[in-house]
């Protein structure tokens, strides 16, 4: 059952991010900032964690998860060491992710030539 919680979970996300393309002017951009954004918001409330236990690493792949795992770092970073832990907290879930996406994103850069 939580592979159909997974997918179902998944492609709420990937609806609700092709219906705000099509039907507004935002670029994928705005979208992939609004929903960074939202799963911070729902990390505040404790909501996302409950998307998580129902839909397990359907709920962890989206980008929504980043924002929930940066805010998620830092609350609990803050309870450890107060304000300081906010900033120190943020990049201890998602420095594996931003690492891989930058070397990548190096490699890419250096095999493939951009259109002009």
């Amino acid at each position: 059952m939580i592979y159909v919680n997974a997918f179902i979970f998944s492609g709420v996300v990937c609806v609700i991010g092709q219906i705000i393309l099509d039907n507004t002017r935002w670029t994928p951009g705005h979208v992939t900032s609004l929903f960074v954004v939202s799963g911070a918001l729902l990390d505040v409330f404790a909501i996302y964690d409950k998307f998580v236990i129902w839909a397990g690493g359907g709920a962890l792949v989206p980008i929504t998860s980043f924002g929930h795992l940066l805010i998620h770092g830092a609350l609990e970073k803050a309870e450890e060491f107060s304000l300081l832990g906010l900033s120190m907290g943020m990049f201890d879930l998602t420095a594996s992710g931003i690492i891989s996406a930058i070397i990548i994103a190096f490699v890419l850069a250096i095999i493939f030539k951009p259109k002009h």
